[in-house]
């Protein structure tokens, strides 16, 4: 079920905002887990026994690991959690990549397991995995309610997409949280924001991307509005995501943790990381890097840790190579950065110019089928293959666009929530709000009802 349809808006969502205000606070984490496994098997029907499957395993290990005396069984439980949870990984969302990549260099033909990707497992996977490990360190109490641990695991405003949320993070709210009309209004507002932002935006960027893909006329200039344009879908699509899995969770009493802090702003690659998909980043680095070592090693060690973890971040992505070299690109321009301290000294608008033609190469290369498509996209960017720069069909599509574009630059930096807060303290903007937000749902209803296509990209992941 999409948080972006008809029947999420319309029936579900109010249906579990009802049962769940109206139940007493003892019965209130069953209403989620119940409800966020009637969401699950909405588009996983099959996979809901997964799902229950890594509830009762990761539970069981955090009891186990709470309980053991001695540190070598403390480690023997953690190390059954990782494994287990890492061999899903490997089974249904590896398996393939690999068996083919082994057949591709030896020339074999080792059959394929072709199994359906589970909805959202890296993002519960990694989240059950911070539980135990948490646990492990004693950073974390042991759950001992089930239905609490379920809930946490389940929790459908962030189950298939994200943010990855911690234990930490949520421990003393799953068996202690408040409620109240103002924290509800405030999830109600950020939720219609992340909407806004996924039906208005992103959607409409994602249609340039398939007439670009559709169109028998490609010029330099119709390469670069995809390119662009991809890396305007991707920002609004996972970070409206974000805002409505972060407003939804204000609503049921959580506070998640933000995700996105306007990444294209950013001054240098470093940055950008601390800023776009914050909970995964923060996530590889108290999990993998820093156990490492971190930096606190020698240079060739450090630069090992530095390729481990980028390549693990670009597998964490996708099953594909082009994820891989994504992954990989962002080390080398990491280490660049450290190697070469004139580039922090350069004026502030070349700094970020820098960062932002980065990103949108990177985004060519995460965005392509295959490597193949992805070097044919760059290189039409760059003109090789004697392109036209620009063609009528072009021009059309850049007036067609052009309001699309400035909103989606606008957007991606604090001018709007800016103006909108400011507006909001004074007794108009009070009464102006709840119209707009109420316009705002009006209008992306009209969009679904109009049944514009509009999926998650991250239910790839």
């Amino acid at each position: 079920m999409l948080f972006s349809s008809i029947p999420f808006l319309y029936y579900f969502l109010p249906a579990v905002i009802a049962v769940y205000f109206l139940m007493p606070r003892a019965l209130k984490n069953t209403v989620l887990l119940l409800f966020s496994l009637a969401f699950y098997a909405w588009g996983e029907p099959r996979y809901v026994l997964l799902m229950a499957s890594t509830i009762l395993l990761f539970y069981g290990c955090g009891l186990a690991i709470g309980k053991a005396k001695k540190p070598t069984w403390k480690k023997m439980f953690l190390a059954v959690s990782v494994v287990i949870s890492l061999g899903f990984l490997a089974v249904f969302k590896y398996a393939d990549f690999f068996v083919d990549s082994f057949n591709k260099a030896t020339g074999l033909s080792v059959p394929l397991l072709r199994l359906a990707l589970p909805i959202g497992i890296s993002f519960y996977t990694f989240q059950c995995l911070s539980y135990t490990i948490d646990v492990y360190r004693g950073n974390a109490q042991v759950q001992k309610n089930p239905i609490s641990f379920g809930a946490y695991v389940a929790l459908f405003p962030q189950l298939i997409a994200g943010p990855i949320v911690r234990y930490v993070d949520v421990e003393r709210e799953l068996d202690s949280r408040t409620h109240s009309w103002e924290e509800t209004t405030l999830g109600i507002r950020r939720f219609l924001i992340g909407l806004s932002k996924k039906i208005l935006l992103a959607d409409n960027f994602a249609l340039l991307i398939k007439l670009f893909r559709e169109s028998g006329e490609p010029s330099v200039l119709f390469y670069w509005m995809y390119a662009i344009a991809f890396t305007l879908n991707i920002y609004f699509d996972f970070s409206g995501y974000s805002d409505m899995a972060i407003g939804l969770g204000r609503i049921f009493g959580f506070h998640f943790v933000e995700n996105f802090n306007y990444p294209y702003l950013s001054k240098s690659v470093t940055e950008f990381w601390r800023r776009w998909h914050i909970s995964l980043g923060s996530w590889f680095r108290d999990y993998v890097y820093i156990p490492m070592g971190g930096n606190r090693v020698g240079k060739l060690r450090w630069v090992f840790n530095i390729l481990t973890v980028w390549m693990l971040t670009g597998l964490w992505h996708g099953a594909a190579w082009n994820f891989v070299l994504w992954g990989l690109m962002f080390a080398v321009l990491l280490l660049l950065e450290k190697w070469i301290p004139a580039l922090q000294k350069l004026p502030t608008v070349l700094r970020r110019c820098y960062v932002l033609l980065a990103v949108v190469i990177s985004f060519v290369l995460f965005n392509a089928d295959t490597l193949s498509q992805a070097g044919s996209d760059l290189a039409g960017m760059f003109g090789f293959g004697s392109l036209p720069a620009i063609t009528a069909e072009t021009l059309y599509y850049l007036r067609s666009y052009a309001v699309l574009f400035i909103l989606g630059f606008v957007g991606a930096t604090p001018l709007v929530r800016d103006t909108a807060n400011r507006i909001g303290h004074t007794k108009v903007g009070k009464i102006l709000e709840p119209v707009v937000l109420i316009l705002l749902l009006l209008i992306c209803s009209a969009y679904l009802v109009d049944g514009s296509f509009s999926p998650f990209l991250y239910f790839r992941f």
